[in-house]
């Protein structure tokens, strides 16, 4: 550079010497500028070079300063993109995804650089860590899975079949989780989602396929393995869709009791034994089901169930109870529900409340104060198992584990324009992510009004069926024509009450831990 500048200076000075005045004057002008000029982009190719030095040693903290500088400099709008690109590396090096991946988003956006590949290729990652839906929407949009690095594929293909499934192109979804391979950890995974993406398609069947494949898959993992117990709820669901009442049945006995999901599978069998007439077992279930130990758990419809076992058996007087004890706890959830989203229209607001009651519940366990809160605890502990409300909950525990990251950053890191700028992301993020989630939970609050309203029409014809049936029996009765008390199932036989070495003890109105799964409904029926 130094000698075509040389060589210039010297054609500059030989055609002043033809020239005078005012001319001469912007000549010299017109040198000096370009001599600073010069020097400015020397400095400045000196600049790139110390910041791609430190990157290349490890110094990701100085290098992503000076490329941040460097990236705003409008002398270096022609490889922008570049120092984008390699910032966002460093930036994701440094474990500040959410900051890494506005400097991949700008590459892609713009389209035309060279690194647009790679870029799309490291936003799909960054977007898979922070598990940020958005991101990973726009990423898989513009990706093509076979020019994906094989490493990563098979992420890749288990976010394509969730967003095909968010848009219920179930079919679609299905064979995207079937391409997951099998030495992937994301394997049991996509297996679960196939056989779900199968079910939803209608064709439960090959779902009972996909639940089996995944159950035998996990069978070394364990009984209690999360991701067997979740095929064999998935297979019982798939059998109960085949209308295979009895298939599913056992599917459900298969779940561990000390498994998170065995409570949903106690309300769950009840259906299919109601559905294929096994009366007794359904009431055996329920005396678990509505002990004291789930007194906390949302489940409006198992009680509208036990009295519809009840209805069938014409024991009226139990049937009666279960419906006061129905409006007992779910008159005031209505209400306070009702209330709540009458008066409460910051969502982010509502989003605090729930994390609040999470974190309490977290540190407390059982000695929490049920009543100290602004929601129904039973309606906060069902929001917060949501998958779209734990995707959102994850994702802002996750920002603000990046911002806390931040804090620990050097001093003049911090203040530096790259330190300012990621704060400033950081906020504004988390600020939208907390309203995203507020507003998850009042969708579900709306839902969970709505289905009570319509329980509460259900109870009311549930009730006027319970009036017609005791005006029969009261009836029968005065004409002289009893009913006669028969066994619930009485075709059923009860031997197996003596094998194997139980002992069976009557019901006192205490409930045991130890007995929770173990009742067994002995009562008569009273129906002619």
């Amino acid at each position: 550079m130094k000698t075509l500048f040389v060589f210039k200076r010297i054609q500059w000075l030989d055609r002043m010497k033809f020239l005078t005045g005012k001319k001469l004057f912007w000549i010299f002008f017109l040198i000096i500028f370009q001599l600073n000029s010069i020097r400015v982009f020397a400095a400045e190719d000196q600049s790139l070079n110390k910041a791609l030095q430190l990157a290349k040693s490890g110094k990701y903290k100085e290098a992503s300063v000076r490329l941040f500088q460097l990236s705003l400099s409008p002398r270096y709008q022609s490889r922008r993109m570049q120092i984008k690109y390699i910032l966002g590396l460093m930036l994701y090096q440094m474990k500040l995804n959410q900051i890494a991946a506005f400097q991949f988003i700008s590459v892609v956006k713009d389209g035309k650089s060279s690194y647009l590949k790679q870029s799309l290729e490291k936003l799909s990652l960054v977007a898979d860590t922070l598990g940020d839906d958005t991101l990973l929407n726009y990423a898989i949009s513009k990706i093509k899975v076979d020019e994906f690095p094989r490493v990563h594929r098979d992420m890749l293909l288990f976010r394509i079949g969730e967003f095909q499934l968010r848009n219920s192109q179930f079919s679609e979804a299905a064979k995207s989780f079937a391409r997951v391979n099998k030495s992937s950890p994301l394997y049991a995974q996509a297996k679960y989602q196939e056989g779900l993406a199968l079910a939803l398609a209608k064709n439960p069947g090959e779902a009972v396929s996909a639940f089996e494949e995944l159950i035998q898959f996990r069978e070394s993992a364990g009984i209690v393995d999360e991701a067997r117990v979740s095929g064999l709820l998935g297979k019982a669901r798939a059998l109960y869709q085949k209308k295979d009442w009895d298939g599913a049945i056992e599917a459900y006995r298969e779940v561990p009791v000390d498994t998170l999901a065995w409570h949903d599978t106690l309300f769950e069998s009840s259906w299919a034994m109601l559905r294929s007439g096994r009366f007794r077992s359904a009431l055996s279930n329920f005396q678990s089901l509505h002990s004291s130990f789930y007194e906390d758990f949302y489940l409006p419809e198992s009680l509208l169930l036990r009295s519809i076992v009840y209805l069938y058996i014409c024991k009226y007087n139990e049937m009666e109870k279960v419906l006061n004890l129905f409006n007992k706890i779910y008159r005031p959830v209505y209400k306070s529900i009702e209330k709540n989203l009458e008066n409460e229209k910051d969502t982010v607001k509502l989003f605090n409340e729930v994390v609040k009651v999470m974190r309490d519940y977290k540190i407390k366990g059982e000695e929490i104060d049920r009543n100290s809160y602004q929601l129904p605890f039973l309606v906060v502990r069902k929001i917060s198992r949501e998958g779209d409300f734990q995707n959102s909950f994850q994702y802002v525990k996750k920002l603000l584990d990046e911002r806390k990251r931040i804090q620990r950053m050097p001093a003049d890191w911090q203040n530096s324009s790259l330190g300012k700028y990621s704060k400033k992301i950081l906020q504004t993020r988390i600020q939208k992510a907390r309203k995203r989630a507020g507003g998850e939970i009042k969708i579900h609050l709306e839902a969970i009004r709505e289905e009570l309203f319509d329980l509460f029409e259900q109870e009311g014809f549930i009730r006027y069926e319970m009036i017609n049936g005791k005006k029969e029996s009261l009836k029968k009765n005065v004409a002289g024509k009893d009913a006669k008390e028969t066994q619930v199932d009485e075709k059923n036989e009860r031997d197996y009450y003596v094998q194997n070495g139980y002992e069976y003890w009557p019901f006192r109105g205490e409930y045991w831990l130890d007995e929770i799964g173990n009742y067994h409904y002995v009562g008569t029926q009273s129906c002619e």
